[in-house]
């Protein structure tokens, strides 16, 4: 696990193999089973969560009863509820394993302490919070302004390696639509096309 991590990290940053180790072995390794959460409603999140292998998903419960996809997390993601991470508060949201995945978990307080121990590390997190930041912005203009078959389209583009990962059902709460409705967006032969 650890040389996956570590070709990861050497893609985004220049940093030493031993600072990699020490930042892997500040971790604490889990192995969860399909279905299994790390993260229920109300409880505070207050980890940094790299994944290894498998699929996440974060989502939330609407007043109906209804629950809403809000992100996808694969190989070589990261999984957080970032609002409870930053303000220590009760999560509205949950984080379940879509398949058998193994991550790693930092402590907030593990991981500012290597943040402040490894510059290179600060530089990486920046990075990938404003990596973040642009994709939401790109995702709630799609959900303002695209049709249907645009927002599929996008998400096969954009998450090609999530698509076959889950069930439609939930690639259809994250889209915004009904199951129905993406059912018919991809047996339409035209979309196929432009894909």
């Amino acid at each position: 696990m650890f040389s996956l991590f570590k070709s990861y990290l050497e893609q985004f940053i220049e940093i030493s193999e031993d600072q990699i180790r020490m930042i892997y072995e500040a971790g604490m390794e889990r192995t969860l089973r399909k279905s299994q959460s790390l993260l229920h409603d109300g409880e505070v999140w207050n980890y940094n969560c790299f994944i290894i292998s498998g699929c996440f998903r974060l989502y939330r419960f609407g007043e109906d009863g209804t629950d809403h996809t809000m992100r996808f997390g694969i190989e070589n993601w990261w999984m957080t509820d970032q609002e409870s991470y930053n303000n220590r508060t009760p999560s509205d949201y949950n984080i379940e394993a879509l398949s058998k995945s193994t991550v790693v978990l930092w402590t907030r307080e593990v991981w500012q302490h290597l943040l402040s121990a490894i510059p290179a590390l600060k530089l990486f997190e920046q990075g990938i919070q404003a990596r973040a930041y642009e994709a939401s912005q790109r995702r709630i203009y799609s959900l303002i302004s695209g049709s249907a078959e645009e927002k599929y389209i996008e998400f096969q583009k954009t998450y090609p390696n999530v698509f076959n990962k889950v069930p439609l059902y939930m690639v259809a709460s994250y889209l915004g639509m009904s199951r129905e409705t993406l059912s018919r967006i991809r047996k339409d032969g035209s979309i196929k096309n432009k894909v």
